[in-house]
């Protein structure tokens, strides 16, 4: 469903009347936002009523038969039991279906007065059901290799992270990767997913994991879409960058081969920490994520996962961003396309400062995988700018990664490889 700006307004204004009244109120509020965008709640009973009449395929078995009355018990309550429900009215048609419509916002039953707080509002799990689970057990770690905990703290709050250190370090300078998980998903999970351990022992480079908090997001996303994690020195983006540098103040990295990537909720965070600290992030690498400062709230969040981001002038990336590659399924229903293809033009603009950038683009197929376009953007030198990676047929989940983590798809192209390729081509 694609959300129109009057509608999104309207959304926002629902949310809003959230800190000052009930539930009753706020339902009130949502049915007459949905019904001035024509989405009145009898168009969802309209629908129900056609499914009605189809046949319902499921794939669960179908329910054991009722156990037979008991001898002597009363028709009348055997027949009370057979008795289908009635149908609910108009009424209570329309309660549900702004019911369920508040809890894909988020909004908790029974949302108490006053008890609403717009800044720690947080966006829902947008990951679809079907994948495979957590990661429970720790990643495999080489002989001589490490993979160790770490804590981070500052104004802004307290970060753990995992840092990856490959066998073949001996103290000599190597380059940093930040990797950012998604939602649901925690480092050692996002390791065995994304393979990335595995790169650093080939390439020799240093790897650390942030880790999102359930005390920050009950489902442990990164929080970009909240103004605040869209500043720099303040939020989320101060706490990322400062696990880098507490990361570079202990060990010899090559300060000039600093990245940061991530999938999902923690690619649109990349997006920001790169986009906010130039200085310091060499490239950024993004898969399923989203532009920077796509959303300022819940409701323009929703809008930008589901129908695209929509460009805000009033918060545009700066000029002079750091080099760009992103990866993104043309049948993801998570986050759509459309933001894969804003993003890029994004970080195109940003650093092309107006001048005339060149795109060039390519179509693949990985072996018995999935076929890809990539488009390569570059100055007029021939120096990259950015590289956009469509993978068609694939959903949300990272590409060419390992089913011993969550959110993956092993048919490829490895995104993990592509994305080491592209940051030591602009390093």
């Amino acid at each position: 469903m694609k959300l129109a700006q009057d509608m999104l307004a309207q959304m926002r204004a629902a949310t809003r009347n959230l800190m000052g009244s009930g539930p009753a109120a706020a339902t009130e509020a949502i049915q007459q936002a949905l019904s001035a965008a024509g989405l009145a709640p009898q168009a969802a009973a309209t629908q129900q009523q056609q499914q009605q009449q189809q046949p319902m395929r499921d794939i669960n078995p179908p329910p054991a038969p009722p156990p037979a009355p008991a001898a002597g018990a009363q028709p009348q309550a055997a027949a009370a039991q057979e008795a289908p429900a009635a149908a609910p009215t108009p009424a209570q048609a329309a309660q549900e279906f702004a019911q369920d419509f508040m809890s894909r916002l988020g909004v908790p039953a029974g949302l108490g007065q006053h008890s609403f707080d717009m800044p720690s509002f947080e966006l829902p799990n947008f990951h679809p059901p079907g994948f495979n689970a957590p990661a429970a057990t720790p990643v495999d770690v080489p002989a001589g290799a490490q993979f160790i905990d770490g804590v981070y703290r500052n104004h802004a709050g307290t970060r753990s992270y995992k840092l990856y250190i490959p066998s073949s370090y001996h103290g000599q300078a190597m380059p940093l990767i930040v990797m950012l998980h998604g939602c649901t998903q925690n480092p050692d999970d996002f390791a065995a997913g994304t393979q990335m351990n595995a790169l650093a022992e080939e390439k020799e480079c240093f790897v650390v994991y942030p880790a999102q908090t359930q005390g920050a997001n009950s489902s442990r996303c990164w929080n970009w879409f909240n103004a605040l994690d869209q500043q720099r020195d303040q939020g989320e983006p101060s706490l990322i960058a400062g696990i880098a540098q507490q990361v570079i103040d202990e060990y010899p990295v090559n300060e000039r081969e600093v990245f940061v990537a991530g999938l999902s909720a923690g690619g649109a965070m990349a997006v920001i920490v790169g986009t906010l600290y130039p200085e310091l992030f060499a490239a950024v690498g993004v898969h399923s994520g989203l532009p920077f400062a796509s959303a300022q709230d819940l409701p323009s969040a929703l809008a930008a996962m589901k129908g695209g981001a929509m460009p805000n002038p009033k918060r545009q990336a700066p000029a002079g961003g750091v080099p760009i590659i992103v990866f993104h399924g043309d049948r993801d229903t998570t986050v759509n396309l459309r933001n894969g293809d804003e993003l890029i033009a994004q970080g195109v603009r940003s650093q092309a400062g107006g001048k005339a950038a060149r795109a060039a683009s390519t179509d693949g197929s990985v072996p018995n995988g999935h076929r890809y376009t990539r488009t390569t953007h570059s100055q007029a030198d021939g120096s990259p700018l950015g590289e956009y990676w469509v993978i068609h047929g694939a959903g949300h989940a990272w590409s060419g990664g390992s089913d011993s983590g969550s959110y993956t798809d092993g048919k490829g192209p490895d995104a993990s490889r592509e994305m080491l390729r592209f940051f030591k081509t602009v390093s």
